[in-house]
């Protein structure tokens, strides 16, 4: 699940977990991976709890930003294709194949 909107990327476990339940209205031990991106857009912040705690993951994108999903409501939930490609910095709304066959065999 990412957050719509832009996040402090100063937050931490206790920040990001207090904008979870507060603005969003999710809980942070849910299991859900939470994405929260910084202003730049060239960094992206993912909160997760693994049974034992929460996982805090930071990406900084060296060139370029992540492409980020519109929703009109504070969430919205990509898909695991979506969110490997965001995480990767592609642009996931316009992926193209490499090569399409010409003729079927």
């Amino acid at each position: 699940m990412a957050g719509t909107g832009v996040t402090g990327m100063r937050r931490g476990f206790p920040g990001l977990s207090a904008h979870l339940q507060t603005v969003l209205e999710q809980q942070p031990y849910s299991g859900h991976v939470f994405i929260f991106r910084g202003r730049g857009g060239d960094i992206v912040k993912c909160l997760r709890f693994d049974g034992d705690g929460l996982r805090l993951l930071a990406k900084r994108l060296e060139k370029g930003s992540f492409v980020w999903p519109k929703a009109r409501s504070g969430t919205v939930s990509p898909s695991r294709a979506q969110l490997s490609m965001l995480l990767e910095g592609i642009d996931w709304r316009r992926v193209e194949r490499t090569w399409t066959p010409e003729i079927a065999m």
